[in-house]
């Protein structure tokens, strides 16, 4: 019995009689149906291949690293000879994260993981957390179940051995996870195994011990959020982080920069070098005073000498544990992250207390089921304490330092019609607020204009799943059919301009254009969260909703004139501080110099 049907086949399985629709119309959205089933292939990532294990990323030899005291798999040996790579043991065991240190690695490499896997594209060339659960439901769309029950156990083995699932299967993130999507993608693997006839009650009993283990960490210390009862991301790590240091990424100069642009958000993210008891090695920013306009140099005099505080790596840290990096969801470049229970990560974890109790009851264990059901419905209570806004209609996430819920409009609130949290009563009031979110291209992350890449004028994959899945899970059809449309759209419009699939979208000029003022500057070509929603969102589409679609898919590809309109049509904002979709323009009057 067949799972599913391969993308290339996908418009097949939908299409209308013969005689009501032409070959030709049929075959207009194939071109990105075969780019996207292919795509699977270009993405995998196996251990008996070296361009898995090479990091183009660190000039050094590259590293492959193994659990402590784990014999070398013959397949890895092999592995050491054809590619020139250094086989090392991680120092110690790890029963949790942190009980390695990644920043007394001295030569950071990939983590081993037994089974293949699907890597999101470009320099990302590693099994990420998150990233993962919208693969999988592509791989599961496409009739790619061995892959996708590869990756889930991937993780199992991420569990045992580095003490969660991680942010990615590279050193430098032993300190960090990523939005808990385990729960979901064991669901889904279990539930197409289910329709293929096969029944594996044994996986799923393994599988739901280490749910358990994954579930139990975001819910001890640290990842507390204070007495809410909520839960909240943290990276156990300390300073900035290697990813960007031992890459030698201007990120931390560009953070700094653009902070002395605003000399009121300066306090509490510096310390003077001479009262700071940080590392020496950690970056370090002279601080200027310039004239209005002038640049540094010339008139400008040195004031001192700066760096972050610990505080602001801390959150820096955090902000990437949540997979939104970067917004100013969390304040200024997500600096505060590690303060605040967030709207995402406590929907996802009500999901997981659901889901373990289905899993529960599935496994015959009924008073484990109950006691996953108290979990949620506690967990239900303290989101509507702590999170519900009920005046503006939206989740919202709450700052613990503050004892007050944040104002800050993000996308995050379809987070819990996602996971079957909100009342109708709530659910009815998001939904009356899609058009604080919804542009041309689909859905914005925000309606916040910061020059970073998770706030508008951008869209993402992940996120237009997750709400649109909300919303028609409260009946909220015909709006979840139009966000849709306007994604799939916009992706099949770019994918006619340029042949690829990307990993986000501007979603206001509905293209791929991806100007951002901190952060890595590359739009990844690849994609496979993309792939996975495109799949997903068409296969929920109706048939008048897909008819459009396919009358667009004929006319994608665009000439120069059109490109050149949409070039010029780009929402710049004038600095990376304008909040709102004007601009005004600020000057500022102190700024860092650039690094020699």
């Amino acid at each position: 019995m067949r799972l599913a049907v391969t993308a290339a086949m996908f418009l097949a399985a939908f299409a209308p009689p013969a005689a009501a629709q032409s070959s030709e119309r049929n075959d207009n959205l194939r071109p990105i149906l075969t780019y996207i089933d292919n795509g699977w292939g270009t993405l995998t990532r196996s251990l008996a291949d070296c361009k898995t294990v090479l990091d183009t990323k660190i000039p050094e030899k590259s590293v492959l690293y193994l659990p402590a005291g784990m014999a070398v798999p013959l397949s890895v040996q092999q592995l050491e000879q054809k590619c020139a790579v250094r086989i090392a043991h991680l120092p110690r065991e790890m029963h949790k994260l942190g009980d390695v240190d990644a920043q007394r690695i001295s030569a950071h490499g990939l983590l081993f993981l037994p089974n293949s896997y699907a890597v999101p594209g470009g320099f990302f060339n590693e099994m990420y957390g998150w990233d993962s659960y919208f693969i999988i439901r592509g791989l599961l769309r496409d009739n790619r179940l061995e892959l996708a029950r590869g990756m889930v156990e991937n993780f199992f083995f991420e569990i045992e051995h580095y003490g969660a699932v991680l942010n990615a299967n590279r050193t430098y993130f032993l300190t960090r996870s990523q939005p808990p999507f385990l729960t979901s993608m064991i669901m889904s693997v279990h539930d197409a195994e289910k329709a293929a006839g096969h029944d594996d009650r044994a996986w799923l009993s393994k599988a739901y011990g280490y749910a358990v283990r994954d579930y139990e960490m975001w819910t001890r210390e640290p990842h507390l959020a204070g007495r809410t009862g909520l839960s909240r991301y943290y990276d156990l790590g300390q300073g900035p982080v290697p990813e960007v240091t031992v890459q030698k990424d201007p990120y931390y100069y560009d953070v700094a920069r653009q902070l002395a642009m605003r000399a009121e958000l300066m306090n509490g993210f510096f310390t003077t070098a001479a009262a700071s008891n940080t590392p020496s090695d950690w970056p370090r920013f002279s601080l200027y005073l310039c004239p209005q306009g002038s640049a540094p140099g010339g008139n400008c005099s040195p004031l001192e000498t700066l760096g972050f505080t610990e505080d602001y790596y801390k959150g820096d840290r955090s902000m990437r544990e949540s997979g939104f990096d970067i917004s100013f969801r969390f304040g200024p470049f997500g600096a505060a992250t590690h303060h605040y229970a967030p709207v995402c990560l406590n929907a996802l974890l009500f999901k997981s207390e659901q889901d373990l109790a289905a899993l529960s009851r599935l496994l015959g264990r009924s008073q484990e089921a109950a006691h996953w059901s108290e979990r949620a419905e506690a967990r239900r209570n303290a989101t509507n304490k702590y999170l519900w806004d009920a005046q503006a209609g939206m989740f919202f996430d709450y700052d613990t330092e503050r004892s007050a819920r944040s104002s800050y409009a993000y996308a995050s609130t379809f987070y819990p019609l996602w996971a079957g949290m909100a009342s109708g009563e709530q659910a009815r009031a998001v939904a009356a607020n899609l058009k604080r979110f919804e542009r041309p291209g689909g859905l914005a992350m925000s309606d916040q204009i910061t020059g970073v890449q998770w706030d508008l004028p951008y869209g993402w994959a992940p996120v237009q799943l997750l709400a649109v899945e909300g919303l028609r899970r409260y009946a909220f059809n015909q709006d979840a059919d139009r966000v849709s449309a306007k994604f799939l759209s916009t992706v099949l419009e770019n994918f006619g301009r340029d042949g690829t699939i990307r990993e986000k979208y501007n979603v206001v000029t509905r293209s791929s254009e991806a100007k951002v003022t901190a952060g890595y500057q590359t739009n990844v070509i690849g994609f496979g969260w993309t792939n996975g929603v495109f799949l997903e969102l068409l296969h929920r589409l109706p048939k008048e909703w897909r008819d459009r679609l396919q009358q667009k898919a004929v006319a994608a590809t665009a000439g120069p004139a059109e490109r050149d309109q949409r070039s010029s049509a780009w929402l710049r904002p004038c600095a990376a501080w304008s909040f709102s979709e004007s601009c005004s323009s600020r000057s500022a009057s102190a700024v860092f110099p650039k690094p020699r």
